[in-house]
């Protein structure tokens, strides 16, 4: 279902209701229920406006905040609208056993042989399980585990194999760390292999499109799930990707998923989205959804970025080497956690958890609570 309002949150950190005039300075509001991110302002996109009348700034009035606003009449869809505001307010639900209350860092183990960054680094099965505990031990959250790449131009993996290259990794780091485990992967029966073996999340880069079984598989697991959006298929996706407005047909395509999910029976608390940095999309998209994360929001579910060394950094700074891309990752991270994402997918723990943290000790003027 496509729609024509949106609603994006700007967001301002080091948000301290005690600080705040409020009838000087208007009301504000959490985002996401967070303590340390809140938003005086909302930006009211028209899809249907002409591009200099698309987007209007919404203030908050004085201690009334936005209940002001009369949404209930034509062009607008009341319902939607005020349901669209309390899913960016409302405090996320614990994903997977973890609060949404601060950022989360994933850990990209790949193993496999042909991914852009680090392809064959980790292709044997110790070498990931360690590689999977240095992570954790560097501060990872989360570990996803991958046997597939899905960069822009490769071929699809055949079943057995992705389970060959999974499932001893899944199962030597299970039990060896109190990290959650995820497994990146669009076949049903690899979900229904990890979620046996003990994983804790299933990632679909395909939203679970590619396989016809794959949305009953993660139903039937009881697992927490990942959407990202793509599109087309990573062979040909980067070819010639189109868009009405990349932002917004990104949030239709993720909210469309999320209904299905729901459909299917995985409850919305079990559900993140991932807008898909990179699948579909060329440097001016990549930048302009980077810009917009906090659109997101309205989803009602945890976002994840993942920008981690990919070619957009290489585009916009004339990196080719995409290892030499760390501090181009870390600046994506960072302008995410400014906009409330909740889970950051990256290559590089340690420089991320160490960038987050000096972030948010200085955004809020104390080193007290970090986590």
């Amino acid at each position: 279902m496509t729609r024509r309002f949106y609603l994006r949150p700007l967001v301002s950190v080091a948000y301290d209701r005690q600080r705040i005039d409020r009838d000087r300075s208007g009301a504000q509001e959490k985002l996401c229920g967070r303590p340390d991110l809140g938003f005086a302002d909302l930006e009211l996109i028209d899809a249907d406006a002409a591009p200099e009348r698309r987007v209007r700034l919404i203030p908050a009035e004085g201690t009334n905040g936005f209940t002001s606003e009369d949404w209930y009449h034509p062009p607008f869809n009341g319902e939607e609208m005020w349901r669209t505001f309390d899913r960016i307010v409302e405090p996320r639900a614990d994903y997977a056993g973890l609060s949404m209350d601060r950022p989360r860092i994933m850990g990209i183990v790949n193993v496999t042989p042909d991914s852009f960054s680090d392809g064959g680094s980790f292709a044997n099965a110790q070498a990931a399980i360690d590689h999977g505990l240095r992570l954790a031990d560097e501060g990872a959250d989360i570990l996803d585990i991958g046997g597939e790449s899905t960069r822009p131009g490769s071929d699809a993996v055949a079943l057995d194999e992705e389970l060959r290259r999974v499932m001893p990794v899944l199962e030597g780091l299970r039990g060896r760390t109190t990290a959650k485990i995820s497994v990146d992967t669009r076949k049903a029966e690899v979900m229904r292999r990890a979620a046996a073996a003990g994983a804790d999340i299933l990632n679909d880069v395909s939203a679970f499109t590619h396989d016809r079984d794959a949305l009953a598989a993660a139903a039937e697991s009881g697992r927490p799930v990942m959407l990202m959006h793509a599109q087309g298929d990573p062979k040909t996706m980067n070819d010639n990707p189109r868009y009405r407005d990349v932002v917004l047909d990104v949030f239709d395509f993720l909210a469309a998923r999320i209904r299905a999910c729901e459909e299917a029976g995985i409850a919305r608390d079990k559900i993140a989205v991932d807008p898909g940095i990179g699948f579909g999309k060329h440097l001016h998209h990549n930048v302009a959804v980077l810009q917009a994360m906090s659109l997101y929001h309205g989803l009602g579910v945890p976002v994840l970025l993942g920008a981690s060394r990919k070619k957009l950094i290489g585009q916009l700074c004339n990196v080719d080497d995409a290892k030499r891309r760390v501090p181009g990752s870390l600046a994506a991270a960072l302008a995410a956690v400014a906009q409330g994402v909740q889970i950051i997918r990256v290559h590089d723990v340690q420089d991320t958890v160490q960038a987050v943290r000096v972030w948010q000790a200085v955004m809020r003027g104390t080193e007290k609570g970090l986590g």
